[in-house]
């Protein structure tokens, strides 16, 4: 496992770029007017006419990663913003002025040419203090769709307990040493402390509530990260397409614990759902999560009581997600459709369910 993951968890190092540079600074210009923007009914006509640099190669070098993550992020959030503009019937077609550049970039980055989970939050933060820690009271976003708070509370939140997951990763790899010695001692330990990581992950998502109004999260931004269905993006292909939209399910968090436990979920078409989930996830995620399901099983050294930790947590963490699902939209609307496109109730019921079934 790259050193990077056991510091940084799944969020990029160095920090993500605040600002381009050169042809693509108006990309910046735009992101920042962008929640202003789709505040006015004509915005799709300002945004078709509006001329997008495109980024620049057709490969990608190491160092322009950080860029392109950026520009990903800004075209991202201008797409979506067109296509699911609140107080507006959603849009049918891409114009191509954004859908070239932003199916240019997610080629580059081998991924779908909608904005996901990695660019709503993980590529979308910055450090007030760039020696403070990644944390709430220390991190802001660097684009969004509104300019009120809640928006950018429900993105650090996630970015916080992204970096707490350096934790359990370290956990990971380091039990992932213990096996091979067969120090059920070493492994033990190493279950502890991914068990701990897990509960301090929750403990982060319990404080959804504190700054993120219910009514504010499905009236005046949830819209805008919703799946996008029978869209045509113009000058690419005029064949409609549909991709799932910004959901935590594209986290690489509580897949990484579910492969390393090897938690046996039954098949079905929550667990196709999940796996073509992995498709909205940065490539060097889903080789990491490759690499870990190949690990040897922890539990024939593990003591049931550091097994049963682990899982437990990982229960406790999809039932907070579950009630604050139920708060934030289960109440509100009797589409049983999450972001991503999935009817998200029964589904995560069935995740608690075989978690905690699979204890020792």
């Amino acid at each position: 496992m790259h050193a990077d993951f056991t510091r940084y968890g799944f969020l990029p190092h160095p920090d993500p770029l605040r600002r381009l540079t050169g042809d693509l600074e108006p990309l910046d210009d735009l992101g920042r007017d962008l929640p202003s923007l789709l505040e006015d009914k004509d915005a799709r006509i300002y945004l078709r006419e509006f001329k997008v640099p495109k980024w620049p190669t057709d490969t990608l070098a190491p160092a322009d990663l950080p860029a392109l993550r950026l520009y990903y992020v800004r075209l991202g959030f201008v797409a979506s913003g067109y296509i699911n503009q609140i107080g507006q019937p959603p849009a049918t077609k891409l114009p191509a002025n954004i859908a070239v550049p932003l199916c240019h970039a997610a080629k580059v980055l081998d991924r779908p040419p909608i904005l996901s989970y990695d660019g709503y939050a993980l590529y979308n933060w910055k450090r007030f203090d760039p020696a403070g820690p990644i944390a709430l009271g220390n991190i802001d976003t660097v684009q969004n769709f509104v300019h009120l708070y809640d928006e950018r509370w429900f993105i650090l939140v996630h970015v916080e307990i992204e970096g707490i997951a350096a934790e359990a990763l370290d956990g990971i790899a380091a039990c992932g040493v213990a096996m091979q010695k067969a120090d059920a001692e070493g492994v033990t330990a190493a279950l502890y402390r991914i068990a701990e990581a897990t509960r301090k992950m929750g403990t982060v998502l319990r404080r959804i509530p504190e700054k993120m109004d219910p009514h504010v999260y499905f009236r005046a931004f949830r819209p805008y990260i919703r799946f996008f269905e029978n869209v045509v993006y113009e000058g690419v292909d005029q064949t409609p397409a549909s991709y799932r939209g910004e959901t935590g399910a594209q986290s690489s968090v509580i897949p990484a614990l579910v492969a390393f436990m090897k938690i046996p979920h039954q098949p079905s078409m929550l667990m196709d759902h999940l796996a073509d989930m992995r498709r909205f996830m940065p490539a060097d995620h889903r080789k990491l999560l490759d690499e870990i399901s190949a690990m040897p099983d922890p539990r024939p050294l593990a003591r049931s009581d550091a097994y049963n930790a682990v899982l437990e947590e990982m229960a406790k963490f999809r039932e907070i997600h579950f009630g604050w699902a139920d708060m934030y939209i289960h109440q509100r609307v009797a589409d049983p459709r999450g972001t991503g496109g999935t009817p998200y109730r029964q589904w995560l019921q069935q995740l608690i369910d075989e978690t905690r079934g699979h204890r020792m």
